[in-house]
Parts: C-alpha cells; structure tokens; sequence
C-alpha cells in the first residue's frame, strides 16, 4: 500500500510535465542548478585549499556576498519582469554568467573569490526571481502550480544531491577546478533552452515607477499576515541550511578526516533528504495546511542540529542528521510559491516574488558568515546549539504571527460608492479572495 501511494505521488507530480513550455523551463532550471551544485562543491573544496582549518569562514564569506547582491539587486528583477521581453533577460542572464563561472578556476586569493561571486550571484539575483514569477503565469490552476513547486523543489535538491554525486564522481579523474566548467555547460544549456519557448510577458506597469514597482512587494509582505509568519520562516529555514552548506566541508575534512569526495556525499545526503520531501508534500497538502507543514519543519530542524551537538562526531550520525534536516528544509520551502501565489494579484506577483527572493536571502546573509565564524572560533557543537536556537525562535515567531485561520476569501467591507465597480451591484460588505492591493490596502480585522 505504501509502495501504491509513493508511485500515486510521483505520478501526480509528473502529471503537469504535459504542459510543454513548463518542461522546457523545468529542464532549464535543472540544467542551471547542475552546473550551480558542482560550483557549490567546487567553492567548498577552493576555499579549503585556500584556507584549510578557516575554510568555513572564507566559504560563510562568500556565501554572505552572495546574499548582498541578492538583497541588493533582486527586488529590481520586479521592475525588469514588467517592462522587459522575459525570455531575452533570461538568456542574457545565463550568458552573463558562463565567463564568471570560467575565471572561478584561477582564483589564487581569497579576494578574488569574493569578487567573482559577487559578480556571477549579481546576475543570479535577477534571474531567479524572474524565472520564478513567470511559472504561475504559464499554470494558472492552483492544482497545477502546486505540482509545479514540487517539482521545482525537486530541480533545486538536483544542486544538493545529483550535483555532488555527479562531483564525487569527477573528482576520482580530474581535480576540483574542472568542476567550473560543468557550470558554464548548465547555463549555455539553460539558455538554450529557454530560448526554444514562447514565454508570457504581463503588460508593462506604466503606472508605477521603478522604485514604486520594487516596493510594493514589500508592501504587501508587511499587510498580509501569513506573508509575516513567512518572513520569520525564511530565518527558520536558513539557519540549519547554513550549517550544512557552510559546515559540511569542515565536518568532513577536518574533523572527520575524510576525503574531499565524501564533502559530495554528504552534500547528497541532505538533498536526498529535501526531494523525498518534494514528492511527498502535494499528496500531503491536499489533507494538511501549509502552515503546519512549514512550522513543524521549522521545529523538527532544530532538534536534529540539538542531537547532533552532543552526539559524539561519527560519520554515519553525520549522514542521517544532514538527510533529517534536509527532508525539514524541503518541508519549509516547497509550499512557499503557493502562499505567494495566493497573496497577491497577478500584476504584483514579479514584485512579491522579488521581495521574498531579497527577504529570505537577507535571512541567509546573517546565518552564512554565524555559522563560518561560530564553528571557526568556538567548534561544531556551538555552531549548531546557536543555529539550532535561531532555527526554533524563527519557527515559533512563525507560529504567532500567521494565524491559524487563514482563509483565502476574507468578508470585509469598503468604503466605496455603491456604483463602483469592484462591487459589481453587490453588498459593500462582501467576501472574495482577498490581497493587498489599491483597493484593499489593509488586511481586514477578524470578526
């Protein structure tokens, strides 16, 4: 029976790939994040080499710079998705990106990490957002979207499970460098690809500025209250992420001491984790809310970084915690486009992808550099009590701000002439899918 509901999971997931210019933008995407998983390995395995026992700083480092350039320049992507053709930004995007990646090989100082992924994450913080803004106008069933952040879900945890194995593998014949060059392949790939569809362009917000564009996807994270209780998430969600993207290397090559394949495998381990939770989560959600989805990822999360701190360090305890957390990870993010989805109208969508895009990686801007420096300076077991409590204060933040009741046809009133025609000859007070917008610029109070 089991087996039976495993294969009806995967077959309802694999069900929207019939849409065709969705599976050639799936594919992009896992082309993209291929070529991004090797480069993840491959900075790990540079900044060791570089810095031996403070590769976990230098790599927390380039991670923050990573998430600067993200905060800074993803809420533009917003104004960029509104006024540009999407498919001619997405191509341009990865063909910024495959010199960057090139040049990572020769880096021979820890500053010229630093600037090189400030330039290629600069690009990467225009692309994500847009790419992700223009799923929901290609599926516009609710249904259908769902499945399509599953599998999503599932093309990022290719970065954290295909990607390594595919590195620990390359690493028995060439040395980590070469692994830069199977990055540039995923974006020439990733852009061929996406040039072979038709993608859907809103129409160009000509009523807003720039800057009005970018800010109102804040806006409406600041009004709606299950995009308040998504905030504290993305903090719920970075801080075991962190310890195991930064962490990894130093556990397995120092402590551990073991070799620099077996950073790949364990790597692979926390991403097996999170697709096991992609394929899972649109049978689940269908009987279970998001919310308590989310929230007990956020609490399960903690308790395993808990464990792990006081267990003595052994490589099997290792793989199982970094697989618990990931299936913890995979349960925090997947539901999220959903309740970006449901939280605002289509015309604002870019700007509230944007602004969730900047927010939570604002969230991985503090955890990377903590988890560097608390595991540099004080060792594993404190970086993962100080992570483990970030992870759970977060989660419970989560659970006061969104409310339990979280209907998406809110009753409220407005103060409008009766002829106007948002009410459509209805009642002032009346009830249908409710987001901030012009005409509903406050989230109702609860009668």
């Amino acid at each position: 029976m089991r087996r039976n509901a495993a294969r009806a999971s995967i077959h309802i997931v694999l069900s929207i790939l019939a849409n065709r210019v969705y599976r050639r933008l799936l594919l992009a995407q896992i082309a993209s994040l291929l070529g991004t998983g090797l480069a993840t390995v491959a900075l790990a395995l540079v900044a060791h080499d570089l810095a031996g026992p403070r590769a976990a700083s230098v790599l927390g480092t380039a991670l923050a710079i990573k998430m600067l350039a993200y905060i800074a320049i993803g809420p533009w992507a917003a104004s960029l998705a509104g006024i540009a053709d999407r498919r001619r930004l997405l191509v341009a995007l990865d063909l910024v990106r495959v010199p960057l990646a090139l040049a990572l090989p020769f880096v021979s100082a820890e500053w010229h990490v630093y600037l090189l992924i400030g330039l290629l994450q600069s690009a990467s913080a225009l692309f994500s957002p847009t790419f992700q803004a223009t799923i929901p106008d290609i599926l516009t069933d609710e249904r259908d979207y769902t499945r399509a952040l599953s599998l999503s879900r599932l093309a990022y945890d290719l970065e954290a499970l295909a990607s390594p194995a595919i590195a620990a593998a390359l690493l028995t014949v060439v040395t980590f460098h070469a692994l830069f060059a199977g990055t540039a392949v995923g974006f020439i790939a990733s852009a061929l690809l996406v040039l072979s569809v038709r993608l859907p362009s809103p129409q160009p917000l000509t009523d807003r500025g720039w800057l009005a564009r970018a800010k109102v996807g804040f806006v409406v994270f600041a009004r709606t209250p299950r995009l308040r209780g998504l905030m504290a998430l993305n903090l719920a969600v970075a801080a075991p992420g962190a310890i195991v993207l930064v962490d990894t290397v130093l556990a397995v090559r120092e402590v551990l001491a073991r070799p620099e394949q077996e950073v790949a495998v364990a790597l692979a381990c926390f991403g097996a984790g999170s697709m096991a939770a992609a394929l899972v989560l649109p049978r689940l959600l269908d009987r279970v809310s998001d919310r308590i989805v989310m929230i007990g990822g956020g609490v399960a999360a903690p308790l395993v970084l808990a464990a792990l701190a006081v267990l003595p360090p052994r490589w099997s305890t290792l793989l199982i915690a970094w697989t618990l957390i990931g299936l913890c990870y995979g349960a925090l993010l997947t539901p999220t486009g959903r309740l970006l989805r449901r939280s605002a109208a289509p015309r604002d969508r870019p700007a509230l992808f944007a602004a969730q895009f900047a927010l939570s990686h604002a969230a991985w801007l503090v955890t990377y550099p903590l988890a560097g420096w608390t595991a540099t300076q004080g060792g594993l077991p404190v970086a993962f009590v100080v992570h483990g409590a970030i992870g759970l204060a977060a989660a419970l933040a989560a659970a006061v701000l969104w409310p339990a009741r979280d209907p998406v046809a809110v009753e409220h009133e407005h103060d409008l002439p009766p002829d106007h025609p948002h009410l459509a000859g209805g009642a002032v007070r009346h009830s249908h899918a409710y987001v901030i917008d012009a005409l509903h610029p406050r989230w109702p109070r609860p009668r």
